[in-house]
């Protein structure tokens, strides 16, 4: 297909996708949020259609049923997996978690009520505002009192004022960076917040069948294009390792789109399988 015809291609499916698309609750939270935003992700992992018009719903049920967003709510259910992995390998006393790039971390509000505040205490942080007061929202509704919210920029980490962190997520952000010594430097500086011990779970987009239509059409949070870039699980386990982590393995979720790694400095680890 020649170049003006590719244009033309991507002009047209803009088109729909912001005239017929916006039947689609998802695609409406998409272009208000953008549809790389937590608050989008946080629509996905409900998974329940909704439109306007009638169409709308069934629109909704395609665009939820896309590969990729099939593969984010498999990387959920082994993002929680882990998580209660690194709980139950540490009986005792409370864990402390943060989610450096949460959104609403609904995924987070799972852990934190089948453990209590007695043995999970999460930090979710994000820019994002929105993302933070739907997310306090959903706590509050549920009657969490050990998630907590506050804004933080995920590449110039504070130390969370409740203590150095037991686990540290970064989910879903190191996909959307194209610069590869930005993912080197977060992972270095994340590593020097972690408590004694302590472990790095991070995901990987390793690979997606739709990059060009997502690079082309859907909007990102700042209203640009949204592109992404792939890579392979290894290379992220090696700048792991050059950050100074001295156990790094990674599971594939089911759909196979994304990998997550577990970093712990622990010799004696043995929570995850390589992928």
């Amino acid at each position: 297909m020649t170049k003006p015809l590719r244009n033309l291609k991507w002009a047209v499916l803009r088109g729909l996708l912001r005239t017929v698309g916006r039947t689609s609750e998802g695609i409406r939270v998409g272009y208000r949020h953008g549809f790389d935003s937590g608050t989008m992700l946080d629509y996905v992992y409900v998974n329940r259609a909704r439109g306007a018009f009638g169409v709308g719903r069934l629109v909704d049920r395609v665009y939820l049923d896309a590969v990729g967003w099939r593969a984010v709510r498999a990387r959920r259910d082994l993002l929680q997996r882990l998580l209660r992995e690194q709980v139950e390998n540490r009986p005792g006393r409370p864990v402390r978690v943060l989610d450096v790039a949460a959104g609403p971390g609904r995924y987070l509000h799972d852990l934190a009520a089948t453990y209590g505040p007695e043995r999970v205490r999460v930090v979710c942080r994000d820019l994002a505002e929105a993302g933070l007061r739907r997310g306090e929202s959903l706590a509050r509704a549920r009657g969490l009192t050990n998630v907590s919210y506050e804004t933080g920029d995920a590449f110039a980490p504070e130390p969370p004022h409740a203590g150095a962190p037991d686990v540290i997520v970064v989910s879903g952000l190191y996909e959307l960076l194209l610069d590869d010594d930005t993912v080197r430097t977060s992972l270095k500086r994340l590593r020097g917040l972690l408590a004694p011990g302590g472990v790095l779970i991070c995901t990987t987009q390793t690979h997606h069948p739709q990059l060009d239509f997502i690079a082309n059409v859907l909007p990102n949070r700042e209203g640009r294009l949204w592109v992404m870039k792939c890579r392979n699980a290894a290379l992220t386990e090696g700048w792991a390792r050059e950050a100074g982590f001295g156990n790094v393995r990674s599971r594939r979720e089911e759909v196979g789109l994304f990998a997550v790694t577990v970093c712990t400095d622990s010799s004696t680890d043995s929570s995850t399988d390589s992928s």
